[in-house]
């Protein structure tokens, strides 16, 4: 099955060898996506709230560049550097998403790139 990579000038460009999403076959796969201001490439200063917030957008911004929306995210993937923020970035989670939820993970990591405190990825299928 050929992947077909999705780009948008509108979400930061990718940081290395890789696409901000790819479809393959009737499901699209993004990258994660750090808070990243997609104007300057600099992380956006603030707490949790703001960097989950940044990234919903940034995410929102490829699926708009593939034609398609939240409604169609069947899994979200949350890597926090402090778990003690999980509470928020739910908070901002439902400002994005209403029921039916999409499946989620959410794993406490080390470190991210450039700083961040919060990567999220998606999978989406399109009916």
């Amino acid at each position: 099955m050929p992947r077909h990579p999705i780009s948008s000038d509108a979400a930061p460009a990718a940081i290395g060898p890789y696409s901000q999403a790819v479809t393959a076959g009737k499901m699209i796969f993004t990258s994660g996506q750090i808070p990243l201001d997609p104007a300057t490439g600099e992380l956006v200063q603030g707490d949790i709230t703001a960097q989950a917030r940044q990234v919903f957008k940034n995410l929102r911004a490829v699926c708009d560049a593939a034609g398609t929306n939240f409604l169609h995210v069947v899994r979200v993937g949350i890597y926090l550097v402090d778990l003690n923020d999980f509470a928020a970035v739910n908070a901002v989670m439902g400002q994005f998403f209403s029921a039916p939820f999409p499946a989620r993970s959410t794993i406490g990591v080390a470190a991210l790139p450039k700083g961040a405190r919060v990567e999220i990825d998606l999978v989406l299928h399109l009916d």
